[in-house]
């Protein structure tokens, strides 16, 4: 019973997303703290994915990858690189309305850093 219950967990624990190195931080206010956007401009001929990474760097570690139409929320930026908030599924991500007290993001979505050059802004 004990190894079934700790492989259980393991295997609760490998599903897990994983979080970025540097969070992605979620600022207080009146408004939504974050703006709709899209991944955009990626060609087919080339690797035709974003990779998403841990730390506002190419020198992060690879979270996920993401392609082209993929929706995201726009919720921070440091230089050229966008904090970000995407689900596979859908679903809600708890950044379309105001948050009480600036935090780092921690779910039920996916976050991390992508390069400002493949994200497009489309609303908010």
């Amino acid at each position: 019973m004990l190894a079934f219950t700790l492989a259980l967990a393991l295997g609760t624990a490998a599903q897990a997303a994983p979080r970025p190195a540097t969070p992605i931080m979620i600022e207080a206010g009146d408004l939504d703290p974050c703006s709709n956007g899209v991944v955009h401009g990626l060609k087919a001929a080339g690797d035709g994915f974003l990779s998403i990474r841990s730390t506002p760097s190419t020198k992060g570690r690879e979270l996920d990858r993401l392609y082209n139409g993929a929706d995201v929320y726009i919720c921070a930026q440091k230089g050229d690189w966008i904090g970000i908030v995407y689900s596979h599924k859908g679903g809600n991500c708890n950044v379309t309305s105001p948050w009480p007290k600036t935090m780092a993001y921690t779910g039920p979505c996916r976050s991390g850093w992508a390069h400002r050059r493949w994200i497009e802004l489309t609303a908010g």
